[in-house]
């Protein structure tokens, strides 16, 4: 049930037949004139010429687009706290303790055609915390935001590590930062040894002391654990992939990466992927040398690539963001389209759930007037596993029901209701 009546799903269909949309799949092509059938929140069926069962409720997207619903790999929505900035190694929290499942920043993201993000910890220390990816089911308590995703945690190097925030805290500098991560890692090490030790030992030691920072970081070491590394320039970028490789682990994401074009090679040859902005440039020094065609750069040289925006003005438009990218690099409009779907849902490891429009995955869509990888495109309806929880019609009707409802309250203290206009 939702926590409030002005949320929730607009409707919650067991079954639901999408008809005669160009269906953008992100993973075989555009279908022409193509059907979607939706099954208890799977895609049951896709192809052209289908029959929607007699239970369904069919929706008729003639002249409209269908793409898998937008995956934001890096956003701050829905967190109540982002920063532990008091030390420089914070492994032991986690963003998956401040969910805010109230956040409006949802509900907008949906009516942009975005249907899951990766909520991180913020950069203001090398070592963040646990990251949380959510599914954006509206109204929903913060357990069940949850998608269940592979664990992950937020790193962090320059200037957002060392500015003077605190002055009395290390590090100060860049190669301090390389420092305190390294230094983690050792101790980590240890600690994991000690534990292994107790276990070989089988009762005839006393067991270690349990420390939640350490063990975090011996979940990345034995792989159970992928780390997600804000970055800029592109020496930061391979000190830090240097450190990784020392102690035998894989960066699973670069963020922001706005110099990954410098050093696309080594990012590909590491394994890394890459969530990069647009086109965002020159709001910092260090972010002086970005460029817009990062993106495609990255892509051309083999580096699995996505679109994000750590913001919660830009969620709302990640589909040309990314079409940014054709322009901007040339790359075509495939390609394009899943640098906000397929290649942030591998990044984030629930490529087997969401991120495509194929037969058995969750029946996260978005239907689209006009195309989407162009200005004229406008989300009209997103599902989350198959229910609709935007509609750019229902919204309307949702909107005067709640100022209908207040004028009564208003009414009922006895003050004069009020136009909508007269509140803005």
């Amino acid at each position: 049930m939702p926590l409030a009546a002005d949320r929730g799903p607009y409707r919650d269909d067991p079954v639901t037949f999408i008809r005669g949309a160009t269906l953008l799949t992100a993973s075989r092509g555009t279908l022409e004139n193509g059907d979607i059938l939706v099954r208890d929140g799977r895609i049951a069926a896709v192809g052209t010429g289908l029959e929607p069962p007699e239970e369904a409720v069919v929706v008729d997207a003639a002249g409209k687009y269908v793409t898998p619903g937008i995956i934001d790999a890096h956003s701050h929505l829905a967190a109540l706290s982002i920063n532990e900035g008091s030390v420089n190694v914070s492994s032991m929290v986690t963003i998956e303790d401040v969910i805010r499942p109230e956040d409006i920043g949802m509900y907008r993201a949906l009516a942009g055609g975005v249907t899951t993000i990766n909520v991180l910890h913020g950069s203001a220390n090398p070592i963040g915390g646990g990251n949380a990816v959510l599914k954006l089911r509206w109204g929903a308590d913060a357990g069940d935001l949850l998608m269940g995703a592979h664990p992950g945690i937020k790193f962090a190097l320059g200037e957002n590590t060392t500015r003077d925030r605190n002055p009395d805290r290390y590090p100060g500098s860049r190669m301090g930062v390389q420092d305190v991560i390294r230094q983690a890692f050792l101790d980590a090490g240890h600690y994991l040894a000690e534990w292994d030790a107790y276990r070989a030992a089988d009762g005839r030691r006393p067991a270690p002391r349990r420390d939640l920072k350490l063990e975090r970081l011996g979940e990345v070491l034995r792989g159970e654990r992928w780390v997600h590394a804000h970055s800029y320039r592109g020496d930061e970028i391979l000190q830090l992939l240097r450190v990784a490789e020392e102690f035998g682990f894989t960066i699973r994401t670069l963020q922001h990466v706005l110099e990954g074009y410098k050093v696309a090679d080594e990012i590909a040859a590491h394994g890394a992927g890459a969530s990069t902005f647009s086109d965002w440039w020159a709001y910092k020094v260090e972010a002086y040398d970005a460029i817009p065609h990062n993106a495609a750069l990255m892509t051309e040289r083999g580096v699995l690539v996505s679109i994000n925006s750590d913001s919660g003005e830009e969620i709302r438009h990640l589909n040309q963001e990314a079409a940014k990218t054709m322009k901007w690099g040339g790359l075509d409009e495939e390609a394009a389209l899943r640098l906000v779907t397929l290649n942030p849902a591998i990044q984030l490891g629930i490529d087997d759930r969401v991120g495509s429009i194929d037969e058995g995955k969750d029946a996260d869509l978005t239907v689209w007037e006009g195309h989407p990888l162009t200005m004229f495109g406008k989300p009209v309806q997103t599902y989350v596993d198959g229910k609709l929880y935007f509609d750019v019609d229902l919204d309307r009707e949702r909107r005067a029901a709640v100022e209908a409802e207040k004028q009564a309250h208003l009414a009922k203290l006895g003050l004069a209701p009020k136009k909508p206009e007269e509140d803005r």
